[in-house]
C-alpha cells in the first residue's frame, strides 16, 4: 500500500513538471506562429517568393517538439514502463546538452552571431533586442525550463526504479480469468435442481442393469 501511495506521488509530480515543459512548447509555438504572420504581412503577402525565414520555422519547430516531448512524458508517467521512461529520460538529456552547448556558445564566444545563417525575416534581430532588454525575466523562464527538464530526469529515474504497479496487473489478470467461469454458473442456474448431467444419468442406467443381472443369478444358484 505504501509503494502504491509513492508511485502515485512520484507520476503526478513527473506529469506537475512536465507540464511546465508544455506550456513552454505552447507559448514557444504561439510566438512563431505570431512572427510568422507578422513577417508575411510585411513581406506583402503569400503570393511573393519570399526566402526561407529560418528562424521562425526552427522556433516552431522547437514548441512543436516540446509539446510532443511532453505527451510522451506523461504517457511515460502513467504506464511507469521502464522502456518508455528510459527514452523520454535520454531524448530531455540530450535537449539538456543542447541548450548548454547554445548557452555557452552566446556567453563565451564574442561572435557567437556570425555562426548563425542571416535572418531574412529579422525576427532573429528583433529577438536579440527583446532578450537583452528583459533579460532578467528570460533568464529566469530559461532556468525554469531547464530545472524542471532536470527534475524530470530525476523523477523519471525514481519511477523507473519503482517500476510499474503489480497489484494492478494481477487484479486485471483474476477479472479476465471470471468470464471464463461465467458459462459453467450460467449453466447450472438455467437447468433446475433436479438436473442430471448425461454421463451421470448412463452411468446409473448401467449399474441398475447390473444389479438386475445378479438378482436373476441368484435364484438359479439356488
Amino acid at each position: 500500500m505504501a509503494g502504491r501511495m509513492v508511485r502515485s506521488c512520484v507520476q503526478t509530480a513527473l506529469k506537475a513538471v512536465n507540464s511546465v515543459v508544455g506550456l513552454a512548447g505552447m507559448a514557444v509555438i504561439l510566438y512563431a506562429l505570431w512572427m510568422l504572420r507578422a513577417w508575411y504581412r510585411e513581406a506583402g503577402g503569400l503570393h511573393q517568393r519570399l526566402p526561407v525565414p529560418w528562424f521562425i520555422y526552427i522556433f516552431l519547430g522547437l514548441g512543436i517538439f516540446l509539446c510532443l516531448l511532453t505527451c510522451s512524458g506523461h504517457i511515460a508517467a502513467e504506464t511507469a514502463n521502464g522502456h518508455c521512461l528510459s527514452c523520454y529520460m535520454i531524448i530531455v538529456f540530450v535537449l539538456i546538452i543542447l541548450e548548454s552547448a547554445i548557452t555557452a556558445d552566446v556567453f563565451l564566444n564574442i561572435n557567437w552571431e556570425e555562426d548563425f545563417p542571416p535572418d531574412p525575416s529579422g525576427k532573429f534581430n528583433e529577438f536579440k533586442d527583446f532578450v537583452r532588454s528583459n533579460f532578467e525575466i528570460c533568464e529566469w523562464v530559461g532556468l525554469s525550463v531547464v530545472a524542471a527538464q532536470v527534475l524530470s530526469i530525476i523523477l523519471g529515474m525514481v519511477l523507473r526504479t519503482l517500476g510499474p504497479d503489480r497489484e494492478t496487473d494481477y487484479d486485471s489478470d483474476d477479472d479476465a480469468n471470471v468470464p471464463a467461469r461465467l458459462p459453467l454458473l450460467r449453466n447450472q442456474s438455467q437447468h433446475g435442481p433436479d438436473y442430471a448431467e448425461p454421463n451421470t444419468s448412463c452411468r446409473n442406467d448401467s449399474w441398475k442393469l447390473r444389479i438386475l443381472d445378479k438378482v436373476r443369478v441368484v435364484p438359479g444358484v439356488n
